[in-house]
């Protein structure tokens, strides 16, 4: 079967990634190509959560993919292979920012990283970050990229790509107590800077718009007419 008959076979089969890299170790170089492009969106997040920078992002990427294809022998399937990618990734991106010769000031860990962790611990986004529109998502990014960067990616492996905190802490190299203190925090940073962002246009917010307000005055004063002539 040719390479690209074989890739459309995997797709339409649904052959797992421990599958997939199975036969890739068995000669099957042109299936490597699928398992880039099942794991690119998550790759691309881990990464940009640490670097900040697109251009350089698919740099780590590029570079993270030839590691991962070489050592790809050492993959024991312990944790599944996104997330042992995912850490690849972040490695990588982790590297390049050693090379920079300084830490962004943004970047230094939170002292409290060890303490308790607060109960309950949220999983998900509190209401207020649940953005669906295309401008709530672009400033729930740019929040996201102001954060130190240790929580950062935190927020972006279990937020937004929905790692399981176990995955999240295998990816991280961190325990999984460090994973639930870190999105903790990051939920809280997170929720300060999104209300800060938002300030300037609050005076704009719950806008009772022109259309709404014609609307209410014309059934009102119909109303009213109404009323008069009855009277």
């Amino acid at each position: 079967m040719s390479s690209l008959g074989m890739l459309e076979r995997a797709r339409m089969e649904g052959w797992a990634d421990e599958e997939i890299v199975r036969r890739v170790l068995d000669g099957d170089l042109a299936l490597f190509e699928l398992l880039m492009r099942r794991n690119n969106q998550r790759v691309y997040r881990a990464t940009r959560s640490i670097l900040r920078d697109d251009a350089e992002c698919e740099d780590v990427m590029q570079e993270a993919y030839v590691r991962a294809y070489e050592h790809l022998n050492q993959f024991e399937g312990r944790a599944q292979f996104s997330t042992w990618l995912t850490r690849i990734a972040v490695n990588e991106a982790l590297r390049r920012l050693a090379a920079r010769g300084r830490m962004d000031p943004l970047d230094m860990p939170y002292d409290g990283e060890n303490d308790a962790i607060p109960e309950p611990v949220s999983n998900a986004f509190t209401p207020e970050m649940n953005a669906s529109s295309a401008e709530a998502a672009s400033l729930l990014e740019q929040a996201i990229l102001s954060l130190p960067q240790t929580y950062r990616t935190v927020i972006v492996l279990r937020d937004v790509e929905e790692m399981s905190t176990a995955e999240t802490a295998e990816a991280l190299s961190i325990t999984e107590s460090n994973v639930k203190v870190r999105l903790h925090r990051a939920h809280e940073l997170l929720r300060e800077e999104l209300y800060a962002r938002a300030g300037a246009s609050a005076a704009q917010a719950f806008g009772f718009h022109a259309v709404r307000c014609d609307r209410v005055v014309a059934s009102v004063m119909a109303r009213l007419g109404a009323t008069r002539s009855a009277s």
